[in-house]
């Protein structure tokens, strides 16, 4: 049924899905080896944090000027922009090890953000120009289907994450890493060929005179901007729950169990790959159940998971509970993007969608300096009850504010 869905999109649709997926491998190599490549060139766990972090502030920040922009110029352009930031971020990376040059190709390529193949600061454009032909009623399903073909990529990713340990006899140490950067630069370069491929329709609203903009207009934009305000203050709950946990999972198995990627990567492919499974299932779901009810039910089942998760002493049953956890939290990105979309008018996406990214993005950037700090003391455990804090109360908010929130039926 899922591939009858596919048949059925638009070509450009198609296409940014497509790039979508591309892209997460990519990402999904580098969410299981960049933390591992700068432990094994001995960088501590509060330098790691502090690395991470810095990119998702840059990036939280870029993406409210991408969004704004992006309603008022067109999509295309940003997108391009994002993938030749990163081809010339991974050729820095496979150049030199200097650390202070490493630090800046993280933070502009966004290296170890693990963001599911979005692209980085400029995803608000993206997410925005992919709505461009979608029924609206569809979007959550779409958008799902989006989030899904996400975590297929990172899943592939993942694998190929134990490359380092298969190439280990003819590279010693940190040096087994670098040769990855090359494949994500060319992953890269293929996704920018295709979105040089992909036509928009969108022109923008610069040059809108007054006769096309409706008489209510003011009021419209005022109810929006309410929705939007209580989006924004349930996503800083969650942006905080994710940073304390999300970007240092492949470290805290490193760090607790001993581990190295020929054991990590292939649990993180997995649980990749099952939270896509998922992330279809949602889609599903919402148009049976709708956005905000699919999207309670699967948080509170991953608070659930992340309350066992830091206790359990053994790897392998560690592993299966992260993989539930990531399954049931991760794979309602695509029904919350929908709900983004569907709060404001087809001028102002950009807005929701930069909204939306950097009321998360914000906390999340300040949680990998905390919980590299607390990893580097010794302390694997208290980062993660910490998390559920806030996803607790993030479940409470978003069930308050959304839960009368109907799908958007289409014209």
């Amino acid at each position: 049924m899922f591939i009858q869905d596919i048949k059925g999109l638009h070509p450009a649709t198609a296409k940014l899905l497509a790039t979508r997926m591309i892209r997460s491998i990519g990402q999904g190599i580098l969410i299981v080896d960049f933390t591992l490549y700068l432990h094994a060139m001995h960088w501590k766990g509060s330098s790691i944090g502090i690395v991470l972090s810095a990119a998702g502030l840059f990036g939280a920040f870029l993406s409210l000027i991408i969004g704004v922009s992006s309603d008022r110029l067109r999509r295309k352009p940003f997108l391009l922009a994002y993938q030749v930031i990163l081809i010339l971020s991974c050729v820095i990376a496979i150049a030199t090890a200097e650390p202070w040059l490493i630090g800046i190709s993280a933070v502009l390529g966004g290296f170890g953000r693990g963001a599911n193949g979005a692209a980085g600061p400029f995803s608000p454009a993206e997410q925005a120009w992919l709505a461009e032909n979608i029924r609206p009623s569809k979007r959550g399903l779409i958008y799902s289907i989006n989030n899904a073909l996400g975590f297929f990529g990172t899943a592939i990713g993942a694998l190929l994450a134990v490359l380092p340990a298969v190439w280990s006899p003819w590279f010693s140490g940190a040096t087994s890493f670098r040769p990855l950067f090359a494949l994500v630069g060319i992953l890269a370069f293929i996704d920018l060929a295709l979105i040089i491929a992909t036509e928009e329709g969108y022109r923008g609203n610069k040059k809108r005179n007054k006769d096309n903009v409706h008489k209510d207009s003011h009021t419209i934009s005022k109810k929006e901007n309410h929705e939007l305000f209580k989006l924004v203050f349930a996503n800083i709950f969650n942006g905080a729950a994710i940073g304390m946990t999300g970007p240092l999972m492949a470290y805290w198995f490193a760090i607790k169990f001993h581990v190295g990627p020929d054991f990590i990567a292939p649990v993180m492919a997995t649980t990749f790959l099952v939270t896509g499974i998922a992330s279809l299932i949602t889609g599903k779901l919402t148009e049976h159940i709708g956005i905000v009810n699919s999207v309670i039910f699967q948080r509170t089942f991953g608070l659930i998971m992340l309350l066992f998760l830091p206790i359990i002493p053994f790897y392998w049953l560690a592993s299966l509970v992260y993989l539930l956890r990531s399954a049931f939290n991760r794979s309602t990105a695509g029904a919350r993007q929908a709900l983004a979309i569907g709060l404001v008018r087809d001028e102002r996406r950009g807005l929701a969608t930069s909204l939306n990214t950097v009321s998360m993005q914000l906390p999340w950037a300040i949680g990998p300096t905390i919980t590299g700090y607390f990893f580097q003391e010794g302390q694997l455990i208290l980062p993660f009850y910490i998390a559920a804090l806030f996803q607790g109360a993030y479940i409470v908010i978003y069930k308050k504010f959304f839960s009368g929130y109907e799908t958007p039926q289409d014209e």
